[in-house]
């Protein structure tokens, strides 16, 4: 059997980690097998549906690296399908025409919630006669398609990755709507006809479709069509254990890429959200997860998202980089945050900053912060910075200071520091904490001289010399 299996989100919204998480299961899962993966827009819903989510939804997978085989597929462009499908579910009398109004639909809905009732259609529209049915279209009404279902039956199957599912048909509330009155098909139906014309042998998606599952093999049954294998994926949860929601903040896989995730973490972050890794190995690239990935190892409990593991596993992966590479990666959050450079004529500058900073960095966005002494020629000064400018000596060590020439090497600095040491008879760590102070505002930072020569390369040294004597000298 060639395993194919699909990932089919709803172009609603921007691109969820949570149906990109069950995207990268599958992926996995098709080429550990050797198999194909196929990507569906279910964009049957046009009310909602909107061009900008199908371009976020397709570009967060491509960014992701979990590249398609098939697709992707739109099912509004399979409409005619669905109608064919719908016929033949009439015709053998295992699907009817249902002519209820919205009023109508809420009134029953009021009269079980005041009797405690779980909410249900009540199938009274399954066995019109056509004199009724005529009645119903004189007055204008326009028909949903309801598929029948034997409350009697018992739903079982057995689940990948949760064994034996056992529900009750009684509980999945009446007959459903398969298609709406203007003939638009509803969810539950349009998956099971795009399933079975694709031959998806393996259908993998989160938890919060069981009982979508069970609507499903009916319809399958209905159809003739053989099931696919069912394995249903655990929910990633806040830190509350609750499912991880707008609400948490982040959710989407454009937001994390622009928060400064590299897409080899963040897919390596996901795997561990419900897959547990033979050995105990937390780090590894896709390929190298394909062949250790299995159905087996997914969680039933649902994954909680921990931002710490994410921000060290991201930050691994900024480690592997080379300086070429990750300058090329942190060029666009300069550019953003309003920086003014020119990445052709300042690639020189931007390595050394990049080699600079790097070590420091948790993600691609903190070197928005960390460049920021760089690229401009005045800096603030933090309370720490302040109090070290008004330590008695630093007069006259920045008077020295910028009377020596500006350093082009790490050993003309040392040299500068070393002359000024001598002629203000000093210690070394008064000039150093001068100097860091004056140059960079703050106390805490990366290598100091590293920072010197980088601010030298653009002329910034002198001035914030000049500038932090200038302060002392306010009355």
């Amino acid at each position: 059997m060639t395993v194919r299996v699909r990932i089919a989100p709803s172009p609603t919204g921007n691109l969820h980690i949570g149906t990109a998480r069950t995207a990268l299961f599958n992926w996995l899962f098709a080429r550990h097998h050797r198999g194909e993966f196929i990507l569906r827009i279910e964009d049957t819903d046009q009310e909602r549906s909107r061009p900008e989510f199908a371009e976020n939804i397709i570009n967060g997978l491509q960014w992701l690296g979990l590249n398609w085989d098939i697709g992707p597929i739109w099912q509004t462009q399979r409409k005619h399908r669905y109608q064919e499908v719908i016929q033949e579910l009439l015709d053998k009398k295992l699907a009817y025409r249902s002519y209820e109004t919205e009023a109508e639909l809420q009134a029953m809905r009021a009269a079980q919630e005041q009797q405690k009732q779980a909410p249900r259609y009540n199938n009274q529209h399954r066995d019109l006669t056509p004199e009724q049915e005529a009645e119903w279209v004189a007055q204008g009404r326009q028909p949903v398609i309801r598929f029948r279902i034997d409350d009697d039956r018992e739903i079982v199957w057995h689940d990948l990755i949760r064994g034996e599912m056992r529900w009750r048909a009684s509980d999945l509330g009446g007959d459903m709507v398969i298609a709406r009155a203007d003939g638009q098909p509803l969810y539950n139906f349009a998956v099971v006809v795009d399933d079975m014309d694709m031959q998806i042998s393996h259908v993998i998606r989160g938890e919060d479709h069981i009982a979508n599952t069970a609507k499903q093999i009916l319809i399958y049954e209905a159809l003739n069509a053989p099931l696919p294998e069912f394995a249903h994926t655990p929910l990633i949860l806040n830190a509350e254990g609750r499912k991880l929601s707008k609400r948490d903040g982040v959710t989407s896989i454009s937001d994390f890429r622009q928060m400064g995730y590299l897409a080899p973490a963040l897919a390596n972050y996901m795997t561990l959200l419900g897959w547990s890794p033979p050995a105990g190995q937390e780090l590894f690239t896709l390929e190298e997860i394909i062949p250790l990935f299995s159905l087996e190892r997914v969680n039933k409990a649902g994954g909680k998202f921990d931002w710490d593991k994410l921000n060290w596993i991201n930050s691994h992966y900024i480690r592997q980089l080379s300086p070429e590479q990750l300058c090329a990666e942190l060029i666009p959050f300069w550019q953003t945050a309003g920086y003014e450079l020119d990445p052709e004529r300042d690639q020189p500058w931007l390595l050394s900053l990049t080699e600079l900073i790097a070590p420091s960095l948790m993600t691609l966005k903190d070197a928005v912060n960390l460049a920021r002494f760089y690229m401009s020629e005045l800096t603030d000064y933090d309370a720490e910075a302040q109090a070290q400018l008004h330590q008695p000596e630093s007069p006259a060590i920045l008077t020295a200071l910028s009377q020596q020439p500006s350093p082009d090497t790490a050993d003309a600095a040392q040299s500068v520091v070393q002359t000024v040491v001598q002629q203000c008879g000093v210690k070394k760590g008064a000039v150093m904490k001068t100097l860091r102070a004056a140059l960079m505002g703050t106390m805490h930072g990366p290598d100091l001289i590293q920072s010197w020569l980088i601010l030298q390369k653009r002329h910034y040294d002198q001035p914030r010399l000049l500038r932090a004597l200038a302060l002392l000298q306010e009355p």
